[in-house]
């Protein structure tokens, strides 16, 4: 019997976070997964973030079996969705139905719904920057963890949203069916890089660069390009054609770390790539321009608090 993959899509879902996962996984069932996807809402005309509709939608099941696969995927104005007369439906609808299934998982601001029907109650979870302190008052007894790309605690699956939504249904593929369909269906949607559960939410490419510093934003792009190579003060303040003083000042006020700190971060990136890619911690190093498996371990444990594993 083929595992139904449930969405659930809230009144004006956000499509992104339907459609990416979905595609995933009608992916992996064109590819022999044992697969169907199904969407359900409150409407069966179902309202989008772009203003136009879903037609086609089943309605909320009575039931659900235990094997299936519950997503509830994420809506635009959370606050007015969730005070919606079909959000209200919902969130009712998920307090009976949402705990049938021992795998539920949540896209984006899909956790508030999920939060406010009891499902995440008592356990680890994330969801968009931007929603993570209303996802605090919906779950007060929840572990909610910012800077997280998804988390899983106990067949409850919650993500950053948007994108993320694409990386938690990889994961989930690798779990329901194989980590080499996962891959396959990974190069298929030409997603560069897989991230897992213990990934930050945002870049450290993109990190640290909501600020109006021109000098400091040249010498970030410096690091950016060539992030494996060394970058004393003069000659990446020579770059961004400002004093070293000057750079070393403004940098910290603008980015909140030193230069140091953030080429690091740059550094363990690219490291984490090369991992991903099956590459050794030697060879990561390396790659990372850092010099030798020792100084990345130490690096690493600096920035992150763990240890890097790669191919042996």
């Amino acid at each position: 019997m083929p595992i139904d993959i449930w969405f659930v899509l809230p009144p004006n879902v956000v499509l992104l976070d339907f459609a990416g996962p979905a595609e995933a996984f009608r992916i992996a069932a064109q590819r022999g997964a044992s697969f169907r996807v199904r969407v359900a809402a409150v409407e069966t005309r179902a309202s989008t973030s772009l203003g136009i509709h879903l037609g086609g939608v089943e309605p909320l099941p009575a039931a659900l079996d235990a094997d299936d696969l519950l997503i509830v995927c994420g809506a635009t104005d959370d606050l007015a969705a969730l005070a919606s007369r079909p959000g209200r439906t919902l969130v009712r609808w998920l307090r009976e139905v949402g705990k049938q299934p021992r795998r539920i998982a949540c896209v984006c601001a899909g956790a508030l719904f999920a939060a406010r029907a009891g499902l995440l109650d008592g356990k680890r979870c994330t969801s968009h920057h931007s929603e993570i302190e209303l996802l605090r008052q919906e779950a007060p007894t929840a572990q909610v963890l910012d800077s997280r790309v998804f988390v899983e605690d106990r067949g409850c699956y919650t993500s950053a949203g948007i994108t993320a939504g694409i990386d938690l249904a990889l994961y989930l593929i690798a779990e329901l069916a194989s980590p080499q369909l996962s891959v396959e269906v990974a190069r298929h949607m030409v997603v560069y890089l897989r991230r897992g559960p213990d990934d930050p939410a945002l870049s450290p490419w993109l990190q640290a660069r909501n600020h109006l510093n021109d000098g400091v934003h040249r010498a970030q792009d410096v690091l950016a390009r060539a992030a494996h190579e060394d970058w004393p003060l003069p000659r990446l303040a020579a770059r961004a054609h400002v004093s070293v003083r000057t750079l070393t000042r403004h940098f910290r006020s603008a980015t909140g770390l030193s230069v140091r700190d953030y080429h690091a971060r740059l550094r363990v990136a690219l490291a984490r790539q090369a991992l991903e890619s099956g590459c050794s911690v030697e060879a990561a190093a390396t790659l990372a321009g850092v010099g030798s498996a020792r100084q990345l371990r130490r690096l690493w444990r600096e920035q992150i608090g763990s240890t890097p594993r790669g191919a042996s």
